[in-house]
């Protein structure tokens, strides 16, 4: 039987009775909660899932309904960027899955959720319905607040909907991707203008790591988060995106406080990392 993973992103991260209860509809359809975490600063939970694709087609729909009937975004404020209550829901096939089956129960998820809650979808990733829908941050410009001005133009349209957003719900985006790491690095320092430039040089569009998107964030007064997506993390290894970071923050005399790990990773990762700061076989 095919296996996949899901990694709903959901726009709360302070009431833990609504992520207990997305975490209780999940199970209840018999997929497997593997991971949560849950930021307050960001005001958002990210949750890990895996199960048959019945399950997880269960698992968005439940996770959709709790999202509707819980969060309200029309007073959500968080410093992470979002359009929907529910607001990324990626598909990543696993263990006999294609990509293109991870598309197909992508498409399947959004209707559902579409026809049954009236929640608009954007589709991005490989199940993006064109190239610029690709990348996650293309479909999030202009955040919850701007979707009904980007209704206007009919080549920012929802894939599935017929209407700018659900009043409180939003929009949510949905993918089709393969494993990546989220991976955060929290900086001593106040300084945001030094994380964004870090965060910049860092990422793909800057002209960084070809496999890395990063952003920063304020976290408190005296310190900043550079957040980190890696998409390949056997062509660009954790040892190598810290170092480096270390090395960029040393020039504004700014040093590492932490390093923060979102959801899972492969055990690859865990053991190259070791290896590299290790220094054995």
């Amino acid at each position: 039987m095919a296996l996949y993973e899901i990694v709903p992103n959901l726009s709360e991260g302070r009431d833990m009775r609504t992520i207990d209860a997305a975490v209780a509809a999940v199970q209840a359809g018999g997929a497997q909660l593997l991971h949560r975490t849950s930021d307050a600063v960001h005001h958002r939970s990210v949750l890990t899932i895996v199960g048959n694709e019945a399950q997880l087609l269960e698992a968005a729909l439940a996770l959709a309904g709790v999202a509707c009937e819980r969060i309200d975004l029309r007073t959500h404020r968080g410093v992470h960027p979002r359009i929907g209550a529910l607001d990324v829901l990626p598909f990543i096939p696993l263990r006999g899955a294609s990509m293109e089956d991870a598309v197909r129960v992508a498409q399947v998820a959004g209707t559902r959720i579409w026809e049954t809650y009236g929640i608009p979808v954007f589709f991005y990733g490989a199940a993006a319905s064109t190239p610029a829908r690709t990348a996650l941050s293309h479909i999030r410009r202009g955040e919850f607040e701007g979707l009904e001005a980007r209704y206007a133009d009919p080549a920012l349209r929802p894939d599935i909907g017929s209407l700018p957003r659900h009043p409180s719900a939003g929009a949510v985006a949905i993918g089709a991707r393969e494993i990546l790491v989220a991976f955060n690095i929290e900086l001593a320092t106040g300084n945001l203008a030094a994380a964004r430039a870090i965060a910049r040089a860092l990422r793909q569009s800057g002209g960084g790591f070809q496999t890395l998107r990063a952003l920063a964030f304020q976290r408190t007064q005296d310190r900043v988060q550079v957040s980190l997506n890696v998409t390949d993390v056997a062509a660009t290894p954790l040892a190598r995106i810290l170092e480096t970071v270390r090395l960029l923050a040393a020039r504004y005399d700014i040093s590492i406080a932490r390093g923060e790990l979102i959801g899972c990773l492969p055990r690859q990762a865990v053991e190259d990392a070791a290896r590299y700061y290790l220094g054995v076989p």
